[in-house]
C-alpha cells in the first residue's frame, strides 16, 4: 500500500495539481478555450512533435516494434468497442462518438508527462511515447475526422478537412530532415525549443481549463454510456496492451524488452483524448457525451494509472 501511495504522489499527483490549476484559473477568469486550443494545436503540439522526432534517437527496430504494437492494439480496441456499439444499438452519431472516446487516448498532454514521471525521464521510453503520440496525433486527424463525418458529409469535404491538419505535415518533415541530417538554423531551432519546452505545462493547464469549462455531472441518460467508455479506455485498454505485449514475446523477432513492454502498457492506460471533444464540438457530434467521457476518464485515471504503474513494478 505504501508503494501504491508513493506512485500516486510522485507519478500521478503532480499532473493532477497542474490540471487542477487549470480548472481554478478557468473558474476564476473564464479563459478563451478556443484560443488555448489553437495555441496547443498549431504551436506547442507541432513544436514538441517536431523537436522530439528530430532529436530523439529512435532505432528502426524500435519504430517497427512500436508501430506493430500500435496497429494490433488499435484493431483489437476497435473490435471490442464495435461489439459494444452493436449490442447497445447506437445511432450513427453515437457510434462514432463512442469509438472516438475509446480509440483516441491522451498520449500527448497526459502521456508525455506521465512517461517522464513514471520512467524518470528515460530517453528510450520517451522515444516510445513519442511514436505513440505521433500515431495518436495522426489517427484523430484522419480517421477521427472521417468517423464523425462519414454519416453526414461527402468524401471530398472530409478529405479537405483532413488535409488542413498541420500534424500530417510536421511528422514527415521531421523524419526527412533527420534522415538527411539537415541542420536546423539557430534562429529557427531556438523558437522550436522554446515552444517545445512550453508544451507539457501549457497542455496540462489547457486540459484543466477545458475540464473546468465542462459541467461536473453525468447526465442520467448518458451514465451507462460514459461508464462503458471509461471501462473500455482505462481498464480494458491496459489489459489489452498487456495481452498484446505478452503475445509479441512469443514471436522471437517481435519480442520486447521489459522496459519497452512497460512503456507501451503505461501509454495505453491514459484517459480519453481531448481530440474526441474537439471533434465532437467542431463537427456537432454528441458533444455532451464526449465531454463527460473525457471528464470522467481523466478523474478516474488518477487511480487506474497509479494501479497500472504499481502492478508493473517499475522500480524492481
Amino acid at each position: 500500500m505504501d508503494i501504491f501511495i508513493h506512485i500516486l504522489l510522485t507519478n500521478v499527483l503532480p499532473m493532477g495539481i497542474m490540471i487542477g490549476l487549470g480548472i481554478i484559473i478557468q473558474r476564476a477568469f473564464s479563459l478563451d478555450i478556443k484560443t488555448l486550443s489553437k495555441l496547443n494545436f498549431y504551436l506547442f503540439s507541432p513544436a514538441i512533435m517536431f523537436d522530439l522526432l528530430y532529436k530523439t534517437e529512435i532505432s528502426a527496430k524500435v519504430i517497427y516494434q512500436v508501430l506493430a504494437f500500435f496497429a494490433v492494439f488499435m484493431v483489437a480496441q476497435y473490435v471490442i468497442v464495435e461489439a459494444v456499439v452493436r449490442v447497445r444499438g447506437y445511432k450513427p452519431s453515437m457510434k462514432s462518438a463512442m469509438r472516438n472516446s475509446v480509440l483516441f487516448y491522451n498520449s500527448a498532454n497526459y502521456g508525455i508527462p506521465l512517461n517522464q514521471l513514471a520512467f524518470s525521464g528515460n530517453e528510450k521510453t520517451l522515444a516510445i511515447q513519442v511514436l505513440i503520440m505521433m500515431m495518436q496525433s495522426l489517427v484523430p486527424n484522419t480517421y477521427g475526422i472521417y468517423n464523425v463525418n462519414a454519416h453526414k458529409a461527402d468524401m471530398r469535404a472530409i478529405m479537405k478537412t483532413i488535409l488542413s491538419m498541420p500534424i500530417i505535415y510536421i511528422i514527415p518533415l521531421a523524419f526527412l530532415l533527420r534522415g538527411f541530417d539537415v541542420p536546423i538554423p539557430g534562429p529557427i531551432a531556438t523558437p522550436i525549443d522554446y515552444l517545445s519546452r512550453a508544451f507539457i505545462g501549457t497542455a496540462l493547464i489547457t486540459l484543466g481549463v477545458q475540464l473546468g469549462n465542462m459541467e461536473w455531472k453525468i447526465s442520467r441518460s448518458l451514465a451507462i454510456d460514459v461508464s462503458l467508455s471509461g471501462i473500455l479506455r482505462l481498464v480494458a485498454g491496459p489489459l489489452l496492451a498487456w495481452l498484446i505485449v505478452w503475445s509479441m514475446g512469443l514471436i522471437k523477432p517481435m519480442e520486447l524488452d521489459r522496459l519497452m513492454a512497460a512503456a507501451l502498457i503505461v501509454s495505453s492506460a491514459v484517459p480519453t483524448s481531448l481530440s474526441s471533444v474537439l471533434l465532437a464540438v467542431e463537427f456537432d457530434n454528441e458533444a455532451e457525451f464526449a465531454s463527460q467521457s473525457v471528464f470522467v476518464s481523466t478523474l478516474i485515471s488518477m487511480i487506474t494509472v497509479t494501479a497500472v504503474i504499481f502492478f508493473l513494478n517499475l522500480n524492481a
